[in-house]
C-alpha cells in the first residue's frame, strides 16, 4: 500500500524518524494501528449506547432541555461568585 502526505506532514514524519531512530514506515504503522483500534473503540462504545436507547434501558435527553438546564446552573453559580 502507498501513502501520500502533505508536504509538511512528510517532512515532520521525517524528522520524527530522525530523532527517534526509527524507520518512517514503522512510525505510520504503529499511528495507524493506534487510530484503528480507537476508531474500533468508539464504534463500538457508540453502537452500545443506540442499543441502550433503543432497548429502553437508557432514555435519551431532550437537548433543548439539557441546556436550559445547564445555563440556569451556571447562572446560579455566577451569582454566588459575584460580590454582593
Amino acid at each position: 500500500m502507498e501513502v501520500r502526505f502533505k508536504p509538511e506532514t512528510e517532512s515532520r514524519l521525517h524528522e520524527l524518524a530522525s530523532k527517534s531512530g526509527r524507520r518512517t514506515d514503522d512510525l505510520v504503522e504503529d499511528a495507524m494501528a493506534g487510530y484503528l483500534t480507537e476508531v474500533a473503540e468508539v464504534r463500538d462504545l457508540l453502537d452500545s449506547r443506540y442499543d441502550d436507547v433503543k432497548s429502553g434501558r437508557v432514555k435519551p435527553l431532550d437537548g433543548e432541555a439539557f441546556f436550559e438546564t445547564l445555563r440556569q446552573r451556571e447562572d446560579e453559580l455566577l451569582k454566588r461568585r459575584s460580590p454582593k
